[in-house]
């Protein structure tokens, strides 16, 4: 699924604007608050649900080349998280749901989850 459809889909607010959303597959899901397990089990193109919102998220998601960073339940994410994600072009996002919900309504639109081999 492209990911301005599962933004649209899932009515995520962008919150680091400039950074495009076109042209972007989301291979799979992923949720996890633990950022060395997101590096040893995550892949590339993952949509990533965390409450975590400092830099080392933003650096995660361009070293595992995920497809975006999601946000739950409003959490302000740090200025200088969305600053160095537009800088290297991370789409984040936020939404109002809870990580549960979100991961839920990703499985009902056929976003599964990947694991490596």
């Amino acid at each position: 699924m492209l990911l301005k459809e599962m933004a649209r889909e899932l009515d995520l607010k962008l919150i680091t604007p400039g950074v495009s959303i076109e042209n972007i597959e989301v291979s799979a899901g992923y949720s996890c608050d633990l950022l060395s397990w997101v590096l040893a089990h995550g892949e590339a193109g993952m949509a990533c649900v965390t409450v975590m919102t400092h830099l080392n998220v933003v650096a995660v998601a361009m070293l595992m080349e995920m497809a975006c960073v999601i946000v739950p339940e409003g959490i302000t994410v740090e200025e200088a998280s969305i600053e160095k994600a537009q800088e290297e072009e991370i789409p984040i996002f936020s939404s109002s749901m809870t990580d549960y919900e979100l991961c839920g309504k990703m499985y009902a639109l056929g976003i599964g989850a990947t694991r490596k081999k």
